[in-house]
């Protein structure tokens, strides 16, 4: 039986395409594609069985081991679930670590049900592979400019307004400080890597000569940018969005509190607000060294008292006091050091003139 292989990636990229992706659970948490639809031929315990099985007795035992593992019952199970999700996405592709046997087997399930789907020719690995080198090629030979400022500047609200913009943050669920973490968890290093390798692919799709991203550290988070992405990104030049502190200290508020509180009360109803308390409470903790203990005391002090007087408002104290007094020195410092050359700087209105035809 003849059954269709497909290894034009760039499509699957291009068009967003519906992945099947038939490995165990295990594998898929740790990293996989954007679009990818987890529905495993064999569950964690059946791969690690099949797996000793292999490096002990062999290829043939393993697969006979397989076979014996998931019967008749649970190979029409499977068959069902996979049929349900290529009825949704037509236009799927299958895959499994290799583009090999547990994909191959799970097509011809599939075709002898009637059911036709192709699998990618190498599996997840050529296709990890593909994506990876293509972001470091593309990011090498792109011209990125890079908006920098100051804490609560609006970068990441300027950038959903470029586009031919990457939103770094967004990509990695964190907004890059000590009090960036979000309700949901990061995905994972892989998974971050991928979908990132994705957006590269597709602002180059989009015909972009300049990629915009917001001025980023290595890390975001407990993630990282590639290392050759990064350094390429590091090659390109630097905008500088002035906002004034007024402005800055409303930005904070609005995303840190007013937006972070709704996000925890819906996350855990009447307790969203004590569990936001305590994170904005362990974020301070991580930068308590770098505050020096007076401007800690005095913050956590401010803190403690509006949180106990439901008082949000009262919030933008400590935010000026964080703004001015801790993040407006570290930024400046930072600027300094930095070799990135600046070709512009003003306000937002400014700066999406001056990128209106830089795409």
């Amino acid at each position: 039986m003849s059954l269709p292989f497909v290894d034009n990636f760039f499509s699957i990229v291009r068009e967003n395409r519906a992945l099947l992706d038939v490995r165990a659970p295990i594998e898929f948490v740790l990293g996989a594609f954007p679009n990818a639809k987890n529905i495993a031929i064999l569950d964690n315990e059946q791969r690690r069985l099949v797996g000793i099985c292999y490096k002990n007795e062999g290829n043939e035992a393993a697969v006979k081991l397989g076979k014996k593992l998931v019967n008749e019952k649970v190979q029409a199970q499977r068959v069902a679930q996979w049929n349900a999700f290529i009825k949704q996405n037509p236009d799927a592709y299958l895959y499994c670590f290799r583009g090999g046997q547990r994909s191959g087997i799970a097509q011809t399930w599939l075709a002898e049900a009637g059911i036709t789907i192709p699998r990618l020719k190498g599996g997840y690995k050529a296709f990890r592979r593909f994506l990876t080198l293509n972001a470091e090629d593309i990011t090498a030979n792109i011209n990125t400019i890079i908006i920098g400022g100051r804490t609560g500047s609006g970068k990441t609200l300027l950038l959903h307004k470029i586009d031919n913009a990457i939103d770094l943050e967004g990509l990695a669920k964190h907004r890059g400080s000590s009090f960036g973490k979000h309700i949901l968890p990061q995905p994972s290093q892989i998974d971050f890597e991928n979908a990132l390798s994705y957006k590269i692919l597709q602002h180059q799709m989009n015909g972009y000569q300049n990629l915009v991203i917001e001025h980023e550290s290595h890390n975001i988070g407990r993630l990282y940018i590639p290392k050759p992405i990064f350094n390429n990104f590091n090659k390109g030049s630097l905008v500088i969005l002035h906002t004034p502190l007024h402005e800055r200290i409303e930005i904070t508020y609005d995303e840190y509190v007013l937006h972070s509180i709704r996000e925890y009360t819906e996350a855990y109803q009447e307790e969203g607000r004590f569990q936001w308390y305590k994170d904005i409470n362990a974020g301070l903790d991580r930068v308590q060294k770098r505050l020096g203990s007076e401007r800690y005391l005095k913050i956590k002090a401010l803190l403690a008292q509006n949180f106990e007087r439901e008082d949000d408002v009262g919030h933008k104290e400590w935010i000026e006091i964080l703004l001015r007094e801790y993040y407006d020195p570290m930024y400046d410092y930072q600027l300094k050091k930095s070799r990135l050359p600046i070709v512009f700087e003003g306000n937002a209105e400014k700066i999406l003139d001056f990128l209106r035809d830089k795409k």
